[in-house]
């Protein structure tokens, strides 16, 4: 009975294989990807006798599908110009996607969200590689300090920000050129 411990200690253990085999297979959690994107939608109201040529409106949205956008962009031309959908036409769907998703940047988002009281405007700013990585986070955010559902919350304006035009310090603090890291574990 020794020597088959013995035997078994010398040949590679099973569960190694399998375990370098479930790390080969590894898939990163659906929930920390950045679902949303950003879309270009460009329509108008239908041409009528009374008006033949309607203004063109032109919005960036930002949602999970190509689906969803269309659908807020008609919510917000319904508020802009009493335009639905059964009566406006689309002219341009588009997905926007970032020049440089390699740099890290700092982004702000103007928003306003309804809360189970009132409607509350807000500045933002977050540090990511693209526009939607940010809005995820801010998203993410909302959900978790306000309690704001995703329909609720309209983004009013996005911008890249300078390293001088950031306000918050949790964003600033990142901006130290000399920052460092302490290695916990050796």
């Amino acid at each position: 009975s020794g020597s088959d411990r013995t035997g078994a200690q010398n040949s590679p253990p099973v569960r190694c294989k399998r375990a370098a085999a479930m790390v080969k297979k590894f898939v990163a959690d659906p929930s920390c990807q950045a679902r949303i994107h950003q879309y270009q939608i460009v329509g108008r109201a239908a041409p009528t006798p009374k008006n033949p040529v309607p203004k063109i409106y032109r919005m960036r949205l930002f949602a999970k599908n190509k689906v969803l956008a269309k659908s807020r962009f008609w919510y917000f031309m319904k508020k802009l110009n009493k335009a639905k959908k059964s009566g406006g036409e689309l002219l341009a769907v588009n997905e926007l996607f970032d020049r440089g998703p390699n740099k890290v940047k700092n982004y702000g988002i103007w928003l306003r969200y309804e809360s189970r009281t009132n409607t509350h405007n807000m500045y933002k700013e977050y540090r990511d590689v693209t526009i939607n990585g940010a809005v995820s986070q801010m998203y993410r955010e909302m959900a978790g300090r306000h309690r704001a559902h995703p329909n609720t919350i309209q983004i009013i304006n996005t911008a890249t920000l300078k390293a001088a035009d950031c306000k918050r310090d949790h964003v600033m603090e990142m901006h130290n050129a000399k920052l460092k890291f302490p290695i916990i574990k050796k």
